[in-house]
């Protein structure tokens, strides 16, 4: 395969996930949406976590929220947790990595936020430590991952939400992943603001 007919795979492999995804998770997303604006309704706030490109993303939600997307609204709470150096550091030297994002949910959440979950692979410990902490501050719990999240899977309740991306690309993944997150705040300004498509 030459390099030209590379690429063009890669754009049809990535227009085959999302078609996959607004046949399998239009519904969750929506869903997700309205567990968000209600958090944010009640002056609640929404805690974004992620490990590598996860993190990044889960700082670029944040910064959504906070900011816009499409359209101009006031800024919504939302603090991505990890994206301070110092604090995450701080934290693994004394308690150890797995409880570096456990730590800033106890210490910063309450009953009306929601935690919000990257995670493209698999079901790293401190990320499965940060859900058990959401749980216990009385949170509900959004997770979005990608292959082999058994564990991250098993700890969500019934008040929660899972939007799985079960391919096995990492970039398939990530890409889905962005656009969960864009599909998602547009959403929101839809619940918020009555935006007509």
């Amino acid at each position: 395969m030459d390099l030209i007919s590379r690429i063009q795979q890669q754009c049809q492999d990535s227009q085959q996930a999302a078609d996959w995804l607004a046949e399998h998770l239009a519904t969750p997303i929506a869903m997700a949406a309205e567990l968000l604006v209600e958090s944010l309704m009640q002056d609640g706030k929404v805690l974004t976590c992620g490990n590598g490109g996860s993190a990044a993303m889960a700082q670029y939600t944040a910064a959504l929220l906070l900011n816009r997307l499409e359209h101009d609204r006031p800024g919504l709470a939302a603090i991505a947790l990890g994206a301070t150096p110092i604090t995450l550091t701080a934290i693994a030297a004394d308690q150890g990595f797995e409880f570096s994002m456990a730590r800033q949910t106890h210490a910063l959440a309450h009953s009306h936020d929601v935690l919000v979950v990257f995670a493209s692979h698999g079901s790293p410990a401190n990320l499965v430590a940060t859900i058990e902490a959401a749980h216990e501050r009385g949170m509900r719990v959004i997770v979005i991952s990608g292959r082999e999240d058994a564990e991250l899977a098993r700890q969500l309740t019934d008040s929660d939400l899972l939007l799985n991306i079960p391919l096995s690309g990492i970039a398939r993944i990530q890409e889905m992943h962005m656009l969960i997150v864009h599909t998602l705040c547009d959403a929101i300004d839809c619940l918020l603001l009555g935006v007509e498509t």
